[in-house]
């Protein structure tokens, strides 16, 4: 696999390509960027030479695409958030022809308020509930210090989790894409046990 992916995995845009994808799937949620970060982190764990694989010797550093990943999460979140608390008027008009959203904005709000953020680190791993969080967050006009903490949290434990998969992938597995299957598997079984306990909470 990583013969294939090489020049992309090989080169230092990698981590620029990883951040934007990062940083724009808060708006367009299909982004692949989990799959990014697991090809990166099975190339890291190669460059290690954790395994056996002919890699490029420019390798991903997993310290740095783990805090690239923080970092594009923290700065995605940051951007949807302001956005929402600028257009907020707009935005409630658009939730309030949504009962199930504008039951949802009015649960995120006493979340953050009653300092239950853990909802935000959940909403991390959800399909699409990132952008969701962050976006009625800043609508409803939640102060900073009650979001971005939260928001943080969640995109260190999502950057860790993903970068963990695809390197114990390719520590068990092998550098192939066998790996990154089962390392995508886990990554959207956690995506799904958080959208279930988002429901329940």
């Amino acid at each position: 696999m990583l013969e294939s992916v090489g020049s992309l995995t090989g080169s230092p845009w990698i981590y620029a390509m990883v951040a934007a994808s990062i940083l724009l799937d808060v708006f367009v949620p299909v982004l692949p960027s989990g799959v990014l970060v697991i090809m990166a982190a099975t190339a890291a764990a190669a460059g290690s030479g954790a395994v056996p694989a002919q890699v490029p010797a420019d390798a991903p550093d997993m310290l740095v695409l783990t805090l690239c990943a923080t970092t594009a999460s923290v700065l995605g979140d940051l951007v949807a958030y302001r956005l929402a608390w600028r257009g907020g008027a707009r935005l409630h008009r658009a939730l309030a022809r949504s009962r199930r959203l504008r039951t949802a904005q009015e649960r995120l709000g006493s979340a953050l308020a009653r300092g239950g953020g853990a909802l935000v680190v959940l909403a991390r791993f959800a399909p699409a509930g990132r952008s969701v969080v962050s976006l009625i967050a800043g609508a409803a006009h939640r102060r900073a210090r009650d979001f971005l903490p939260w928001s943080a949290l969640a995109g260190l434990s999502w950057a860790v989790y993903s970068v963990a998969l695809g390197y114990f992938g390719a520590h068990w597995l092998g550098a192939t894409w066998l790996a990154t299957g089962v390392s995508l598997l886990a990554l959207g079984g956690a995506g799904a046990g958080a959208t279930y306990l988002m429901r329940r909470a």
